[in-house]
């Protein structure tokens, strides 16, 4: 492809997780045909990337879809690198277990504001106090040792959380999917709508292409993988990848599209995100001809 995204370096961020690093693994260490651009990846958890969105800080980023709408004056939403799927959503747990209705008196701790959590939990009991923000690692100790009564957890903790001595309250990905029948949207990929519908096509195509060659040859991304992982281990990272790696991640596809779409439109109709914001998606165009 030549075009205007030629000779160009972008910067690109994303999280530490293992999800974001095989994906993105073959991108920025050039191992796949990235239309002429060079990327410098910058790694932070989610909502410090939601954050850095906000002020158009990114040329491409990581976002939690519960941020998207506010940010889709300055971006717009790729078609790849995204996470999307059926039972990986996030998880509010507990030291003991206690009913829906009882949320609404509990401190609970939130990785972000911002975050698709944050904003499933507010959609499932919206009489719950305004949550704690802690960053997503120091959720789980926190509700192990009484600082907060509950804790929305998201990524790897869902794995790991009986470790803590901790029980499931509710799975809000399987309330989703009951209550919608569709994939549960945790994050996607938005790039600069400064930058123009071709570069950012070649973006998309680019991605496309990393997530391809992370499927086709995945021990390739193992050391940088691991070099970000920091605690976990190898079997839990590779849960990780197999819960948030899926065909939605190479093309959000038509269903993946309307889960977006469902849960802009659920949070609008209770005034949590603006509803007038331009078209999450470039203009009822194939991204990848």
């Amino acid at each position: 492809m030549t075009d205007a995204s030629q000779d160009r370096t972008l910067t690109l961020g994303y999280s530490p997780c293992p999800n974001d690093t095989f994906i993105f693994h073959a991108l920025v260490h050039g191992v796949v045909d990235a239309n002429g651009m060079r990327f410098t990846e910058r790694l932070e958890d989610v909502e410090t990337l939601n954050r850095l969105a906000a002020a158009a800080a990114l040329d491409v980023t990581k976002i939690s879809y519960g941020a998207a709408p506010a940010l889709l004056r300055d971006y717009v939403l790729l078609r790849s690198g995204g996470a999307l799927g059926r039972g990986c959503g996030p998880l509010i747990v507990a030291r003991e277990p206690f009913t829906r209705e009882q949320l609404a008196g509990k401190r609970i701790a939130i990785p972000g504001r911002n975050t698709t959590a944050n904003l499933l939990l507010r959609l499932f009991a919206p009489d719950a106090e305004p949550g704690i923000e802690r960053v997503y690692s120091d959720i789980m100790p926190a509700v192990e040792r009484g600082e907060v009564d509950a804790g929305l957890i998201i990524h790897e903790s869902r794995f790991t959380y009986p470790q803590h001595g901790l029980v499931k309250v509710v799975d809000l990905g399987e309330w989703w999917e009951q209550t919608t029948g569709l994939p549960i949207p945790l994050g996607g990929i938005m790039a600069r709508r400064a930058l123009g519908d071709e570069t950012i096509r070649a973006i998309d195509d680019a991605i496309r292409r990393s997530v391809e060659h992370a499927f086709a040859r995945p021990d390739d991304a193992r050391p940088y993988i691991r070099l970000h992982a920091q605690e976990m281990d190898d079997a839990v990272t590779q849960q990780h990848i197999d819960l948030y790696v899926n065909e939605h991640s190479v093309d959000v596809g038509d269903q993946g599209e309307r889960a977006i779409r469902e849960l802009f439109a659920r949070a609008a109709a209770v005034g949590i995100v603006p509803s007038d914001h331009p078209a999450p998606f470039l203009a009822d165009e194939q991204v990848h001809a």
